[in-house]
């Protein structure tokens, strides 16, 4: 095996923080987005993400495990490394550390080596697979999938099939010119904050668990799956609906579809352990079975990826 390489230092800024004090998911996705960069330059593609560059390296879907929160002025370091590469894709490991070398986040990005402008995968050149070999890694099991598989998917998501599940719109909006790349489709991490936004319309204002410990209760994302269908640019509208297919009385299994309101297609799909916690004590909260048959009626039968 080869040795990861550092692609990313830095810290945690309040702004970035969302109401439970710790760092946004979509802040998380943005620093993972930042170590793609530092990695495709290790690999030989320092101008992948330049608006003159010829080829880039597209994401095609992220998991992430969030594993130790990381609040406010909290110094933050990533590494990164090859876990393996196919023809024209590869799957890519990013770990975020805190100072104490325990994992804050990380990161399985797949990405296809494709044309700049259209998105076209073509194979990768002999040197980004040399070097490739050196900075290959393995997946450590904390960071591995736990309680999301990483299977193939063929989605279901569309509006007419929102509506047929009666599936909650969460978030709704249009992407703007900041929104988007230098190659004019939208960030990768914005599909993250979309999601998160919508986070409180899931739960109509009420958490799992608030019955119980009022104002005290919080929540965070213990895993992640994303996947990109297709990429929106300037001027496209943005759906998401969303909604809670699974869990019991520690977690909740949601699920995500990010939608073209005008054409029905979807934009992405995304699948989340989400958990409630004591924002006092930073515990996980186990659910009453009160509190958990309250959750499970709210459940969507038939709700996937």
């Amino acid at each position: 095996m080869g040795e990861a390489v550092e692609v990313w230092r830095g810290s945690v800024a309040s702004w970035e923080c969302d109401a439970m004090g710790h760092l946004n998911v979509g802040f998380y996705v943005a620093r993972s987005m930042e170590g793609l960069a530092g990695l495709a330059a290790e690999l030989g593609m320092a101008g992948a993400f330049a608006p003159d560059a010829r080829a880039t390296l597209i994401v095609r879907e992220q998991h992430i495990r969030f594993l130790r929160e990381a609040r406010p002025n909290a110094p933050l370091a990533m590494t990164a490394g090859v876990v393996e590469m196919g023809e024209a894709d590869a799957r890519l490991l990013f770990l975020l550390r805190h100072r104490s070398g325990e994992i804050a986040a990380s990161f399985q990005t797949v990405v296809a080596h494709a044309t700049a402008d259209e998105a076209r995968p073509f194979p990768w050149p002999q040197r980004i697979r040399a070097r490739a070999a050196a900075l290959a890694v393995e997946i450590p099991p904390e960071a591995a999938a736990r309680s999301i598989g990483l299977g193939p998917v063929e989605s279901q998501a569309s509006l007419e099939r929102a509506e047929a599940l009666n599936l909650p719109r969460t978030a709704l909006g249009a992407v703007g010119p900041g929104d988007c790349d230098v190659f004019g489709r939208m960030r990768t991490e914005l599909m993250m904050a979309r999601i998160s936004s919508g986070i409180p319309h899931v739960f109509e204002g009420r958490r799992p668990g608030v019955d119980e410990l009022g104002a005290r209760v919080g929540g965070a994302a213990l895993e992640y799956r994303l996947i990109h269908l297709a990429w929106p640019r300037t001027g496209d509208r943005v759906e998401l609906r969303s909604g809670a297919s699974g869990g019991d009385a520690r977690f909740r299994r949601l699920t995500h579809w990010l939608l073209d309101p005008d054409s029905g297609r979807p934009w992405g799909v995304a699948e989340a352990i989400a958990v409630s916690f004591d924002l006092e004590t930073r515990k996980m909260i186990t659910l009453s079975d009160e509190a958990l048959a309250e959750a499970n009626a709210r459940m969507i039968p038939g709700l996937t990826l």
